[in-house]
């Protein structure tokens, strides 16, 4: 009779310690709320602004983990597709949140949503794709991994038009007030974004879903853990209750980012990579988790699912943003920006071309990389 009560008691003490981060979010959220003016009152103080940007960042970051973790619990209970596109969709709307919440803090910072989808582009299709393939590799006896083909090139014929659309084309397009698309622009745009996401959504959750499946003989079993038991709704309860902090603190984290950017004159660019870390990690956790497990599919479905769903939802969201605000947005690349991503997305192609992968593609990536990372210290 007594067992009851012990097993509850037991499943409540688990709960406590594997969502402890959910009470550090809620509580970092009050104090946010009830001593704002006190604790961004002195961020001209070098170790202060530290503090403050670190604790922020940290709050944020976590609970965009602990988001990845239950949308993993879902995953397994879902399967593929269905899992990749919960996680996907969850880190998207955090992204969407995040930057909203820097654009309409400050000075009008024009760059910021295109800096950040390419800082995200750069990160997921060169840092995270080039750490999954290497790790993988390293980690098997076969030199290679396999993928489904199909599903690859799916993500990357639709990946490969929205992102010349949104960052290539519209510095071709430079109308009388310089880069920022005019008003039927942004409509065809946003238009030509969610409806090319929402087919690919449609065919990847329908017709199409095996191919986005892992169909290879393999020479090896893949390593996963063990499958959870039990309903599904409350890992989809909790992913909500993570979320819900992040829409708060990521406002919070845009004052400390507008600050160094305006006051300390740091790169522009500054912003979109601190939102993009925000974004990839959590998913490039996972993929290479996933790559190391021999498991080279999910990974696939997590780092292309998580560049089309940046691509073809973000840019949409930050245009009605725009026009509700007042903001104006520059989306064009320039430069060495402009030339980083068609590399980019050349080698991304060729890596995924025939369905195998293996260490050196994983180093070429990861060169592109650091070629990233240092191109945005010349600017």
């Amino acid at each position: 009779m007594t067992d009851g009560p012990a097993l509850r008691a037991v499943g409540a003490n688990s709960l406590l310690r594997e969502e402890w981060f959910l009470g550090v979010s809620v509580a970092t959220s009050l104090a946010f709320l009830a001593f704002q003016e006190q604790l961004f009152g002195q961020l001209s103080d070098p170790l202060w602004f530290t503090v403050v940007f670190a604790w922020l960042f940290a709050a944020v970051l976590g609970s965009a983990l602990s988001v990845v973790r239950h949308a993993d619990h879902l995953a397994e209970r879902l399967k593929e597709p269905y899992g990749t596109l919960i996680l996907t969709l969850a880190i998207t709307s955090i992204e969407v949140m995040a930057i909203s919440a820097v654009m309409l803090h400050g000075e009008n910072n024009p760059t910021l949503a295109r800096d950040t989808l390419f800082a995200v582009v750069m990160i997921i299709l060169n840092g995270m794709v080039g750490l999954s393939l290497l790790l993988g590799a390293w980690r098997r006896r076969r030199p290679e991994q396999q993928h489904n083909l199909q599903g690859a090139n799916a993500y990357l014929g639709v990946i490969v038009p929205l992102a010349t659309l949104s960052l290539v084309m519209p510095t071709f397009l430079a109308g009388p007030d310089g880069q920022h698309p005019s008003a039927p622009r942004q409509l065809i745009l946003g238009i030509i974004s969610v409806g090319l996401y929402a087919t690919f959504l449609f065919l990847q959750a329908g017709r199409h879903r095996d191919y986005f499946t892992d169909d290879s003989n393999r020479h090896e079993p893949i390593s996963e853990r063990v499958p959870r038991h039990g309903p599904a709704w409350p890992h989809a309860i909790l992913l909500f209750a993570y979320m819900a902090p992040v829409v708060f603190l990521v406002e919070q984290l845009a004052l400390p980012i507008d600050y160094i950017i305006e006051t300390l004159h740091a790169p522009t660019a500054f912003g979109g990579v601190v939102m993009a870390i925000l974004v990839a990690t959590p998913e490039a956790i996972s993929a290479v988790r996933a790559s190391i497990a021999n498991n080279l599919q999910r990974s696939v479905n997590i780092f292309l699912g998580s560049v089309l769903s940046t691509i073809g939802l973000t840019v949409p969201a930050m245009l009605v943003v725009s026009q509700l605000y007042g903001h104006p947005v520059t989306l064009g690349l320039e430069h060495g920006d402009l030339v980083m991503l068609l590399l980019t997305l050349a080698v991304s192609i060729i890596t995924f071309a025939s369905g195998r992968t293996h260490l050196m593609q994983g180093a070429v990536h990861l060169v592109l990389f650091l070629a990233y990372v240092l191109l945005i210290f010349q600017q």
